[in-house]
């Protein structure tokens, strides 16, 4: 199996790595990030969380070579928590990268993609209840349409959550997506793709979970410390945005006489978001 790493020099460069800094991959996945940072560490340390647990098999083989790091098995909403657990309160460097790993799509009992007829499952975490499946088949009308409307920006939720509470119950991804097809039959992409993403994030919490995340990785940061953030969709992506737009930005009155006025502890270092370069398409 194959695991392509996205962005993988850019955020080693934006990262800036210490050679005996404590570093962070909140997101271990095929583990192609947390190997390059081991590459610049001398007597540092890597915390590699991640929660799935074929991509905790599969990145212990990548890095069983090497050494100074340790994998938690982990949601990494938890991080500071279980850094702290640890006796570790600060950190030179945090790294999330929000994509699927390759290996979760093309393993088609997982449930994520809408190209292969399998279980309704999407869920990070197999240890969890929740699925795609108990969604579509417990979940009210008016609750999927939002689910579909706020988490895949689906313009015709309201018309999928009719017809899937119509054709209950839903068993497999082509049941989904022939139900989506009807409905989405002029889209020029793939019919079911906003809805699948929409149950993703649903089922896995991922947005209050990144939400929780990014609050904890500024309290972790030392001084000079970076958090690298790697999205894959519009949600995501303003999200963190707006994130790191409050944190850097002090709001001050307009035509109040203020003198010495405080500076926020944060700089944003890129001005322009890091895309992939063509060597990566």
């Amino acid at each position: 199996m194959k695991h392509e790493t996205v962005l993988k020099e850019e955020a080693i460069t934006y990262l800036n790595i210490k050679p005996d800094g404590i570093y962070v991959d909140g997101t271990l996945g095929g583990a192609g990030h947390s190997k390059a940072i081991l590459s610049h560490l001398k007597d540092g340390f890597l915390y590699a969380f991640d929660q799935d647990d074929f991509a905790i098999s599969f990145a212990k083989e990548v890095l069983k070579d090497l050494d100074r790091y340790m994998i938690i098995k982990s949601n990494f909403r938890y991080l500071k928590q279980r850094l702290n657990d640890l006796g570790i309160e600060k950190i030179d460097g945090l790294l999330l990268d929000l994509g699927l790993s390759s290996f979760q799509i093309d393993d088609a009992s997982r449930g994520f993609t809408y190209l292969k007829d399998t279980t309704l499952d999407m869920r990070m975490d197999q240890h969890q209840p929740l699925t795609a499946e108990m969604i579509v088949n417990t979940y009210d009308e008016k609750a999927l349409a939002r689910i579909f409307f706020v988490y895949g920006e689906e313009k015709n939720g309201n018309r999928i959550a009719r017809k899937i509470v119509e054709n209950r119950p839903l068993k497999t991804t082509m049941d989904l997506v022939k139900i989506c097809d009807q409905v989405n039959y002029k889209d020029k992409g793939h019919s079911a793709k906003r809805v699948f993403q929409a149950l993703r994030i649903a089922v896995n919490d991922e947005l209050t979970v990144l939400e929780d995340v990014l609050k904890d990785a500024v309290s972790l940061l030392k001084p000079d410390g970076r958090l690298v953030v790697i999205t894959f969709h519009s949600l995501e992506d303003r999200m963190v945005k707006h994130f790191f737009k409050d944190i850097t930005t002090i709001e001050i009155p307009k035509n109040l006489p203020i003198q010495n006025i405080d500076t926020s502890p944060y700089e944003i270092v890129t001005k322009k978001p890091i895309y992939p370069s063509e060597a990566e398409y």
